[in-house]
């Protein structure tokens, strides 16, 4: 298997979703982390980033609400390398009418080896390691091959 890698710098682009459900707990784990995130480039689906920019009074790029294509937007981004870490509380508990797309979202952060929180404790844990506060260089398959290959 033929790898590449690219660089995640210290000041990370983060796209921010979160279901319903979840927001509140999501917009308190934003706050207790204000500093951390002040100190990085977030992007947000619908309600989720306008909440986030009210919050923390700091600029959230904002996309489509998840429904109508803003999970889409994001794995866009992410396979243009316009992201570096998701953080998406989604909610188990309920059906979403865009189920597909989060589960595509999702797909799209392992193939390209995206860091993804998925609850509070995820999140913790990746905003308290040392990776946060510098440059890493994740590995990750190269698909040049199978992206040059001839039907």
């Amino acid at each position: 298997m033929i790898t590449e890698s690219r660089t995640i710098p210290v000041k990370k682009r983060i796209a921010i979703v979160a279901h319903d459900n979840r927001k509140p707990e999501l917009l308190d784990w934003a706050w207790a982390n204000r500093e951390l995130l002040a100190k990085n480039e977030l992007y947000g689906t619908g309600t989720t980033g306008k909440l986030l920019e009210e919050k923390l009074n700091q600029p959230v790029q904002r996309l489509l609400s998840g429904p109508l294509g803003g999970d889409q937007q994001v794995g866009g981004m992410i396979a243009e390398e316009k992201i570096d870490m998701l953080i998406f509380f989604w909610d188990p508990m309920s059906a979403q009418p865009h189920d597909p797309d989060v589960k595509a979202l999702l797909r799209l952060c392992v193939v390209w080896n995206i860091p993804v929180a998925s609850n509070r404790a995820s999140a913790d844990f990746l905003f308290t390691s040392p990776l946060m506060h510098q440059d890493y260089t994740a590995v990750q398959i190269d698909y040049s091959t199978y992206l040059d290959r001839k039907f």
